[in-house]
């Protein structure tokens, strides 16, 4: 399939910056647009086709802008419209995309649509929202549970009803079958539209509809620890009816349908028990989501046997649709960490890139991972994260990724801002700060700078098809084809020496810039986390 200008998306590679831990502008220690501005000339410089851009709309922050009060506002913290306007602008000028986030199934609390559909049963927004009656006994209406752990049903004194939020109490969950909402969010989509961005990445896009009936979700087979981590009950049921329910999709070819007339993107993010399944029925046909990604790939498990069956398992259900891979979000603990165990050798990042940019799909990359940080570790009196606090300490939480970017190596807060940064700055951050790595040649930022526009020029990789090579762990192979030409792609999972016999003659691409294989004597031999890109000759 050919890539055409409008499938710009197809085969890219998206940056996500979380604002608030990007860059400050106005010194008071939180990131902000006109912060991103500033630093847009360091993400073209990746090579990146776009740049995704968390949650900056207006919110009370207590889930720090997923929890949206104002779809069609700038919260001030970030800075105003103008701002955005003017990131837009550079970032078109600097050959950059634009996507934002959209969080779509729920509101902050504090949203007037909220505010009005809690004042009475009768108002023109009171089943903008999922309410239901207590049980006879007054307990909520059903055992749904929250991601972020307990009930998902708050009591409201003032409809004397439970509302449904999936997540924090103060995220209400909108109601997608009263027809208002959906309007009045597509609405939204189109204030974005209008402005010029390029596409949206769109939160928890398979938690918009809810089982009419209210059925009590099942017990789970196996536990789920994919979406939340082993000690959350959230992992105890099948989520059945709570989410990913059938109605989505003729909603999301609404989506679709307003995202052309602008010749928009989408990539959504899917939670769910069998996300690949999800991201399937959610881009096949041409008529929905552009592409999807799922948690499939940001868990603990990682070896090479579980890596191919996520790949696999998407290939054979995707068919036309199109695949978006992540191994690190705002939402999990840094690679490094959860795969590489805070390995001391850069190779490791470096091979994860690679690996990453070599699957057939687009690629997310997670801003920091490509100065290879590890997690940081937060103190409890530090915490932000609401998750962290309430699931402290087997579960510390989400802010040990999402702490402050190092820019510069002698600066207080690592260049970040002349405040007090929001979350602290680890020493082992402040040591791998841009200006340390930016005139190395043999750092793990001018890596991905190397390798992410090296890619650009292989139509193999981002638009070939995609087969997998039996091989012991941890090694894992797979082949690209396209157009009669064939490349290896072979990676370390391990810091141990390992070796591959192959029965086919390989020209090795040194130009990608990989390093820790060699071939000798038809046997791939790897030093630890080596990898190895080859064509296969005829």
């Amino acid at each position: 399939m050919l890539k055409t200008d409008r499938e710009w998306w197809r085969g890219a590679v998206i940056y996500q910056v979380y604002p608030r831990s990007f860059a400050d502008a106005n010194a008071d220690g939180v990131g902000d647009l006109q912060g991103l501005l500033g630093k847009l000339p360091y993400i073209a410089a990746l090579g990146v086709d776009a740049v995704w851009i968390s949650p900056f709309f207006k919110s009370p922050m207590k889930d720090f802008g997923y929890d949206v009060s104002d779809y069609c506002q700038v919260d001030p913290l970030f800075g105003t419209l103008a701002d955005f306007d003017a990131v837009l602008a550079k970032a078109h000028e600097l050959g950059l995309k634009v996507m934002i986030d959209q969080v779509l199934s729920h509101t902050s609390d504090q949203n007037t649509w909220f505010a009005n559909s809690r004042l009475s049963r009768k108002g023109d927004k009171a089943d903008w929202y999922v309410w239901a009656d207590a049980k006879a006994d007054g307990s909520a209406p059903n055992n749904w549970l929250s991601v972020f752990g307990g009930p998902a049903w708050t009591w409201d004194t003032r409809r004397c009803q439970y509302y449904l939020h999936n997540f924090l109490s103060s995220q209400p969950d909108l109601n997608f079958h009263c027809p208002a909402v959906q309007d009045a969010i597509l609405d939204a989509i189109r204030f974005w539209l209008a402005r010029g961005v390029d596409g949206f990445r769109f939160d928890a896009c398979n938690f918009h509809f809810h089982d009419r009936q209210l059925r009590n979700n099942p017990p789970a087979k196996s536990k789920d620890t994919k979406t939340v981590s082993p000690d959350n009950p959230y992992g105890f049921q099948a989520h059945v009816y709570d989410k990913s329910q059938p109605e989505n999709i003729a909603f999301l070819k609404r989506v679709r349908l307003l995202l052309d007339e602008y010749c928009a993107m989408s990539v959504g993010e899917v939670g769910d028990d069998d996300s690949l399944k999800v991201m399937a029925e959610y881009t096949t046909g041409g008529d929905k989501l552009n592409m999807a990604y799922s948690f499939n790939l940001l868990t603990k498990d990682f070896s090479a046997a579980y890596i191919r069956k996520q790949i696999e398992d998407l290939e054979k259900r995707i068919g036309d649709g199109w695949g978006c891979w992540s191994i690190g979000n705002h939402d999990v603990m840094r690679v490094l960490s959860r795969w590489g165990k805070n390995s001391h050798n850069p190779r490791f990042s470096r091979s994860m890139l690679a690996m990453l940019l070599c699957f057939r799909g687009s690629a997310c990359l997670w801003q920091g991972d490509e100065l290879g940080l590890p997690e940081a570790d937060i103190p409890f009196e530090l915490l932000q994260d609401p998750y962290g606090i309430a699931m402290w300490p087997e579960f510390k939480g989400r802010d040990g990724c999402r702490t402050p970017m190092p820019w510069q190596h002698d600066a207080a807060a690592a260049g970040f801002s002349t405040g007090a940064p929001w979350l602290p700055v680890p020493e082992s951050h402040q040591q791998l700060a841009v200006s340390t790595q930016e005139g190395d040649p043999e750092s793990t930022l001018n890596f991905y700078r190397h390798f992410i526009t090296w890619r650009k020029a292989q139509a193999v990789l981002w638009q070939g098809d995609i087969q997998f090579v039996d091989a012991p762990e941890p090694l894992l192979a797979f082949s690209r084809s396209l157009n009669g030409e064939r490349w290896l792609c072979v990676f370390n999972l391990s810091e141990s020496h390992q070796s591959l016999p192959c029965k086919d003659k390989l020209t090795l691409l040194a130009d990608a810039g990989l390093s820790g294989a060699s071939i000798k004597s038809g046997v791939i031999e790897f030093d630890h986390w080596g990898a190895l890109i080859a064509r296969i000759e005829a």
